[in-house]
């Protein structure tokens, strides 16, 4: 059965993602959907696309801002762009995005039925009635302007759409899956994302199928004249139970509260551990060392981890940064580095000799058998670390280059 998940606030921020950025977030994101495709299926990929939690992850992995509402529309572009190419190969199909791309969705998609024979009519039906469940049904203050749907070739898929709320400079965000799906209006979401902010009418809780018949009734035996002169007497309805949320704050800085020590410590020891043995070859490269280790530590945790362990998506951002320097500039290098290596592990895998993708899986794997077993450096250390050696990393932000640090010759 379909499920809500979760919530998170997302602050607004503004600001666009630069094309160097750009570019590499489609090309990380591809090859991390290949691996999750190879290794579990295109219904897995489509269920963390559905995780709030995990969904944000993957956005702080691909160096967006770690807790921004602009994750959203980053991150299903990225996608867009680096799976269209794919489209076929893989038999997923990534349509609508922000704005005049959310209404051309139900296009795209009578597009993709061409295609692939599916029922394009019967998608953009879908589409059209997940967007108006969430924008009327749920009335919450927040006008969507954000509408993406992935349909995978079976028929099989996932709707990411996003409202925004400029009196509170919020957005809140909305994920539903097609498995199991049986109404759409009997609690059909996977996952709201956003923090209860008092009284909302959801009439697309099944809780609330009383409610929706008698609106239907009322209508058909009084009419709406009525039903006006009734409303100035009517008590406000009950709140809605709150979900379990995440909270985003404001800032962009990134603090040690926003990030579960335990598993910073677990990655970096299986990085030092599990690096050395796994990637004896890869290290002989040159510029590729320990920390692009520990970059694909984390995605290899985004491609394999439990649902438990994205509770904390700020510490996805230290494998590649934030655009906005925050928690440190984007390693640029490191970040190539890390795509070239998933890049060839798919390849091949694809080919048959999957020992580098059994490679990662491996640092997952020992991530989780030593944590809460070994200890390490503060977040503060890291991050500290981290800036002193930007320069040398090929550190980029919006704001360019890093300079060297002080006393430090430029790479």
């Amino acid at each position: 059965m379909t499920r809500r998940t979760g919530s998170a606030d997302l602050p607004l921020h503004g600001g666009r993602v630069p094309q160097w950025l750009g570019q590499r977030m489609s090309r990380l994101g591809a090859v991390v959907t290949e691996a999750i495709v190879l290794e579990y299926g295109r219904d897995e990929f489509l269920r963390r696309m559905a995780h709030p939690f995990w969904f944000q992850s993957f956005g702080a992995v691909m160096g967006m801002d770690w807790h921004s509402s602009g994750i959203t529309t980053s991150v299903l572009g990225a996608l867009k762009r680096g799976l269209g190419p794919r489209a076929l190969e893989l038999g997923i199909h990534v349509c609508g995005g922000r704005g005049k791309h959310s209404r051309a969705t139900p296009s795209e998609l009578m597009t993709v039925g061409e295609r692939t024979g599916l029922d394009g009519s019967a998608l953009a039906r879908t589409s059209r009635l997940v967007a108006k469940v969430d924008s009327a049904a749920v009335q919450d203050g927040f006008d969507l302007y954000l509408h993406g749907f992935i349909v995978a070739d079976d028929g099989q898929w996932v709707v990411v759409q996003q409202g925004m709320s400029d009196a509170r400079k919020q957005a809140r965000r909305y994920h539903w899956l097609s498995e199991g799906l049986q109404d759409f209006l009997d609690s059909p979401h996977a996952a709201i994302e956003g923090r209860e902010q008092g009284t909302i009418v959801n009439l697309a809780d099944r809780r609330a199928a009383s409610s929706r018949q008698g609106q239907l009734d009322l209508l058909a035996s009084e009419g709406p004249d009525r039903i006006v002169a009734r409303i100035a007497g009517e008590r406000e309805p009950p709140a809605q139970p709150s979900l379990p949320h995440l909270s985003l704050p404001d800032r962009h800085d990134v603090r040690p509260a926003d990030i579960v020590e335990r598993r910073l410590h677990a990655t970096l020891a299986a990085a030092a551990d599990q690096g050395p043995k796994d990637f004896a070859e890869l290290l002989l490269v040159p510029g590729v060392g320990a920390r692009t280790v520990r970059a694909l530590a984390m995605v290899a945790e985004v491609v394999h981890g439990a649902p438990c362990r994205f509770s904390d998506p700020a510490r996805f951002s230290l494998a590649h940064g934030g655009k906005d320097r925050h928690p440190y500039p984007v390693p640029t290098k490191v970040y190539d580095h890390t795509i070239a290596v998933m890049k060839s592990a798919v390849h091949k895998a694809k080919l048959g000799r999957e020992e580098e993708l059994a490679a990662i899986r491996r640092l997952d794997q020992q991530a989780r058998r030593l944590e809460g077993r070994v200890g390490g450096p503060s977040v503060e250390a890291v991050l500290a670390e981290e800036r002193m050696r930007s320069n040398e990393y090929g550190g980029r932000s919006v704001f360019g280059w890093e300079p060297p640090a002080a006393g430090q010759a430029s790479a």
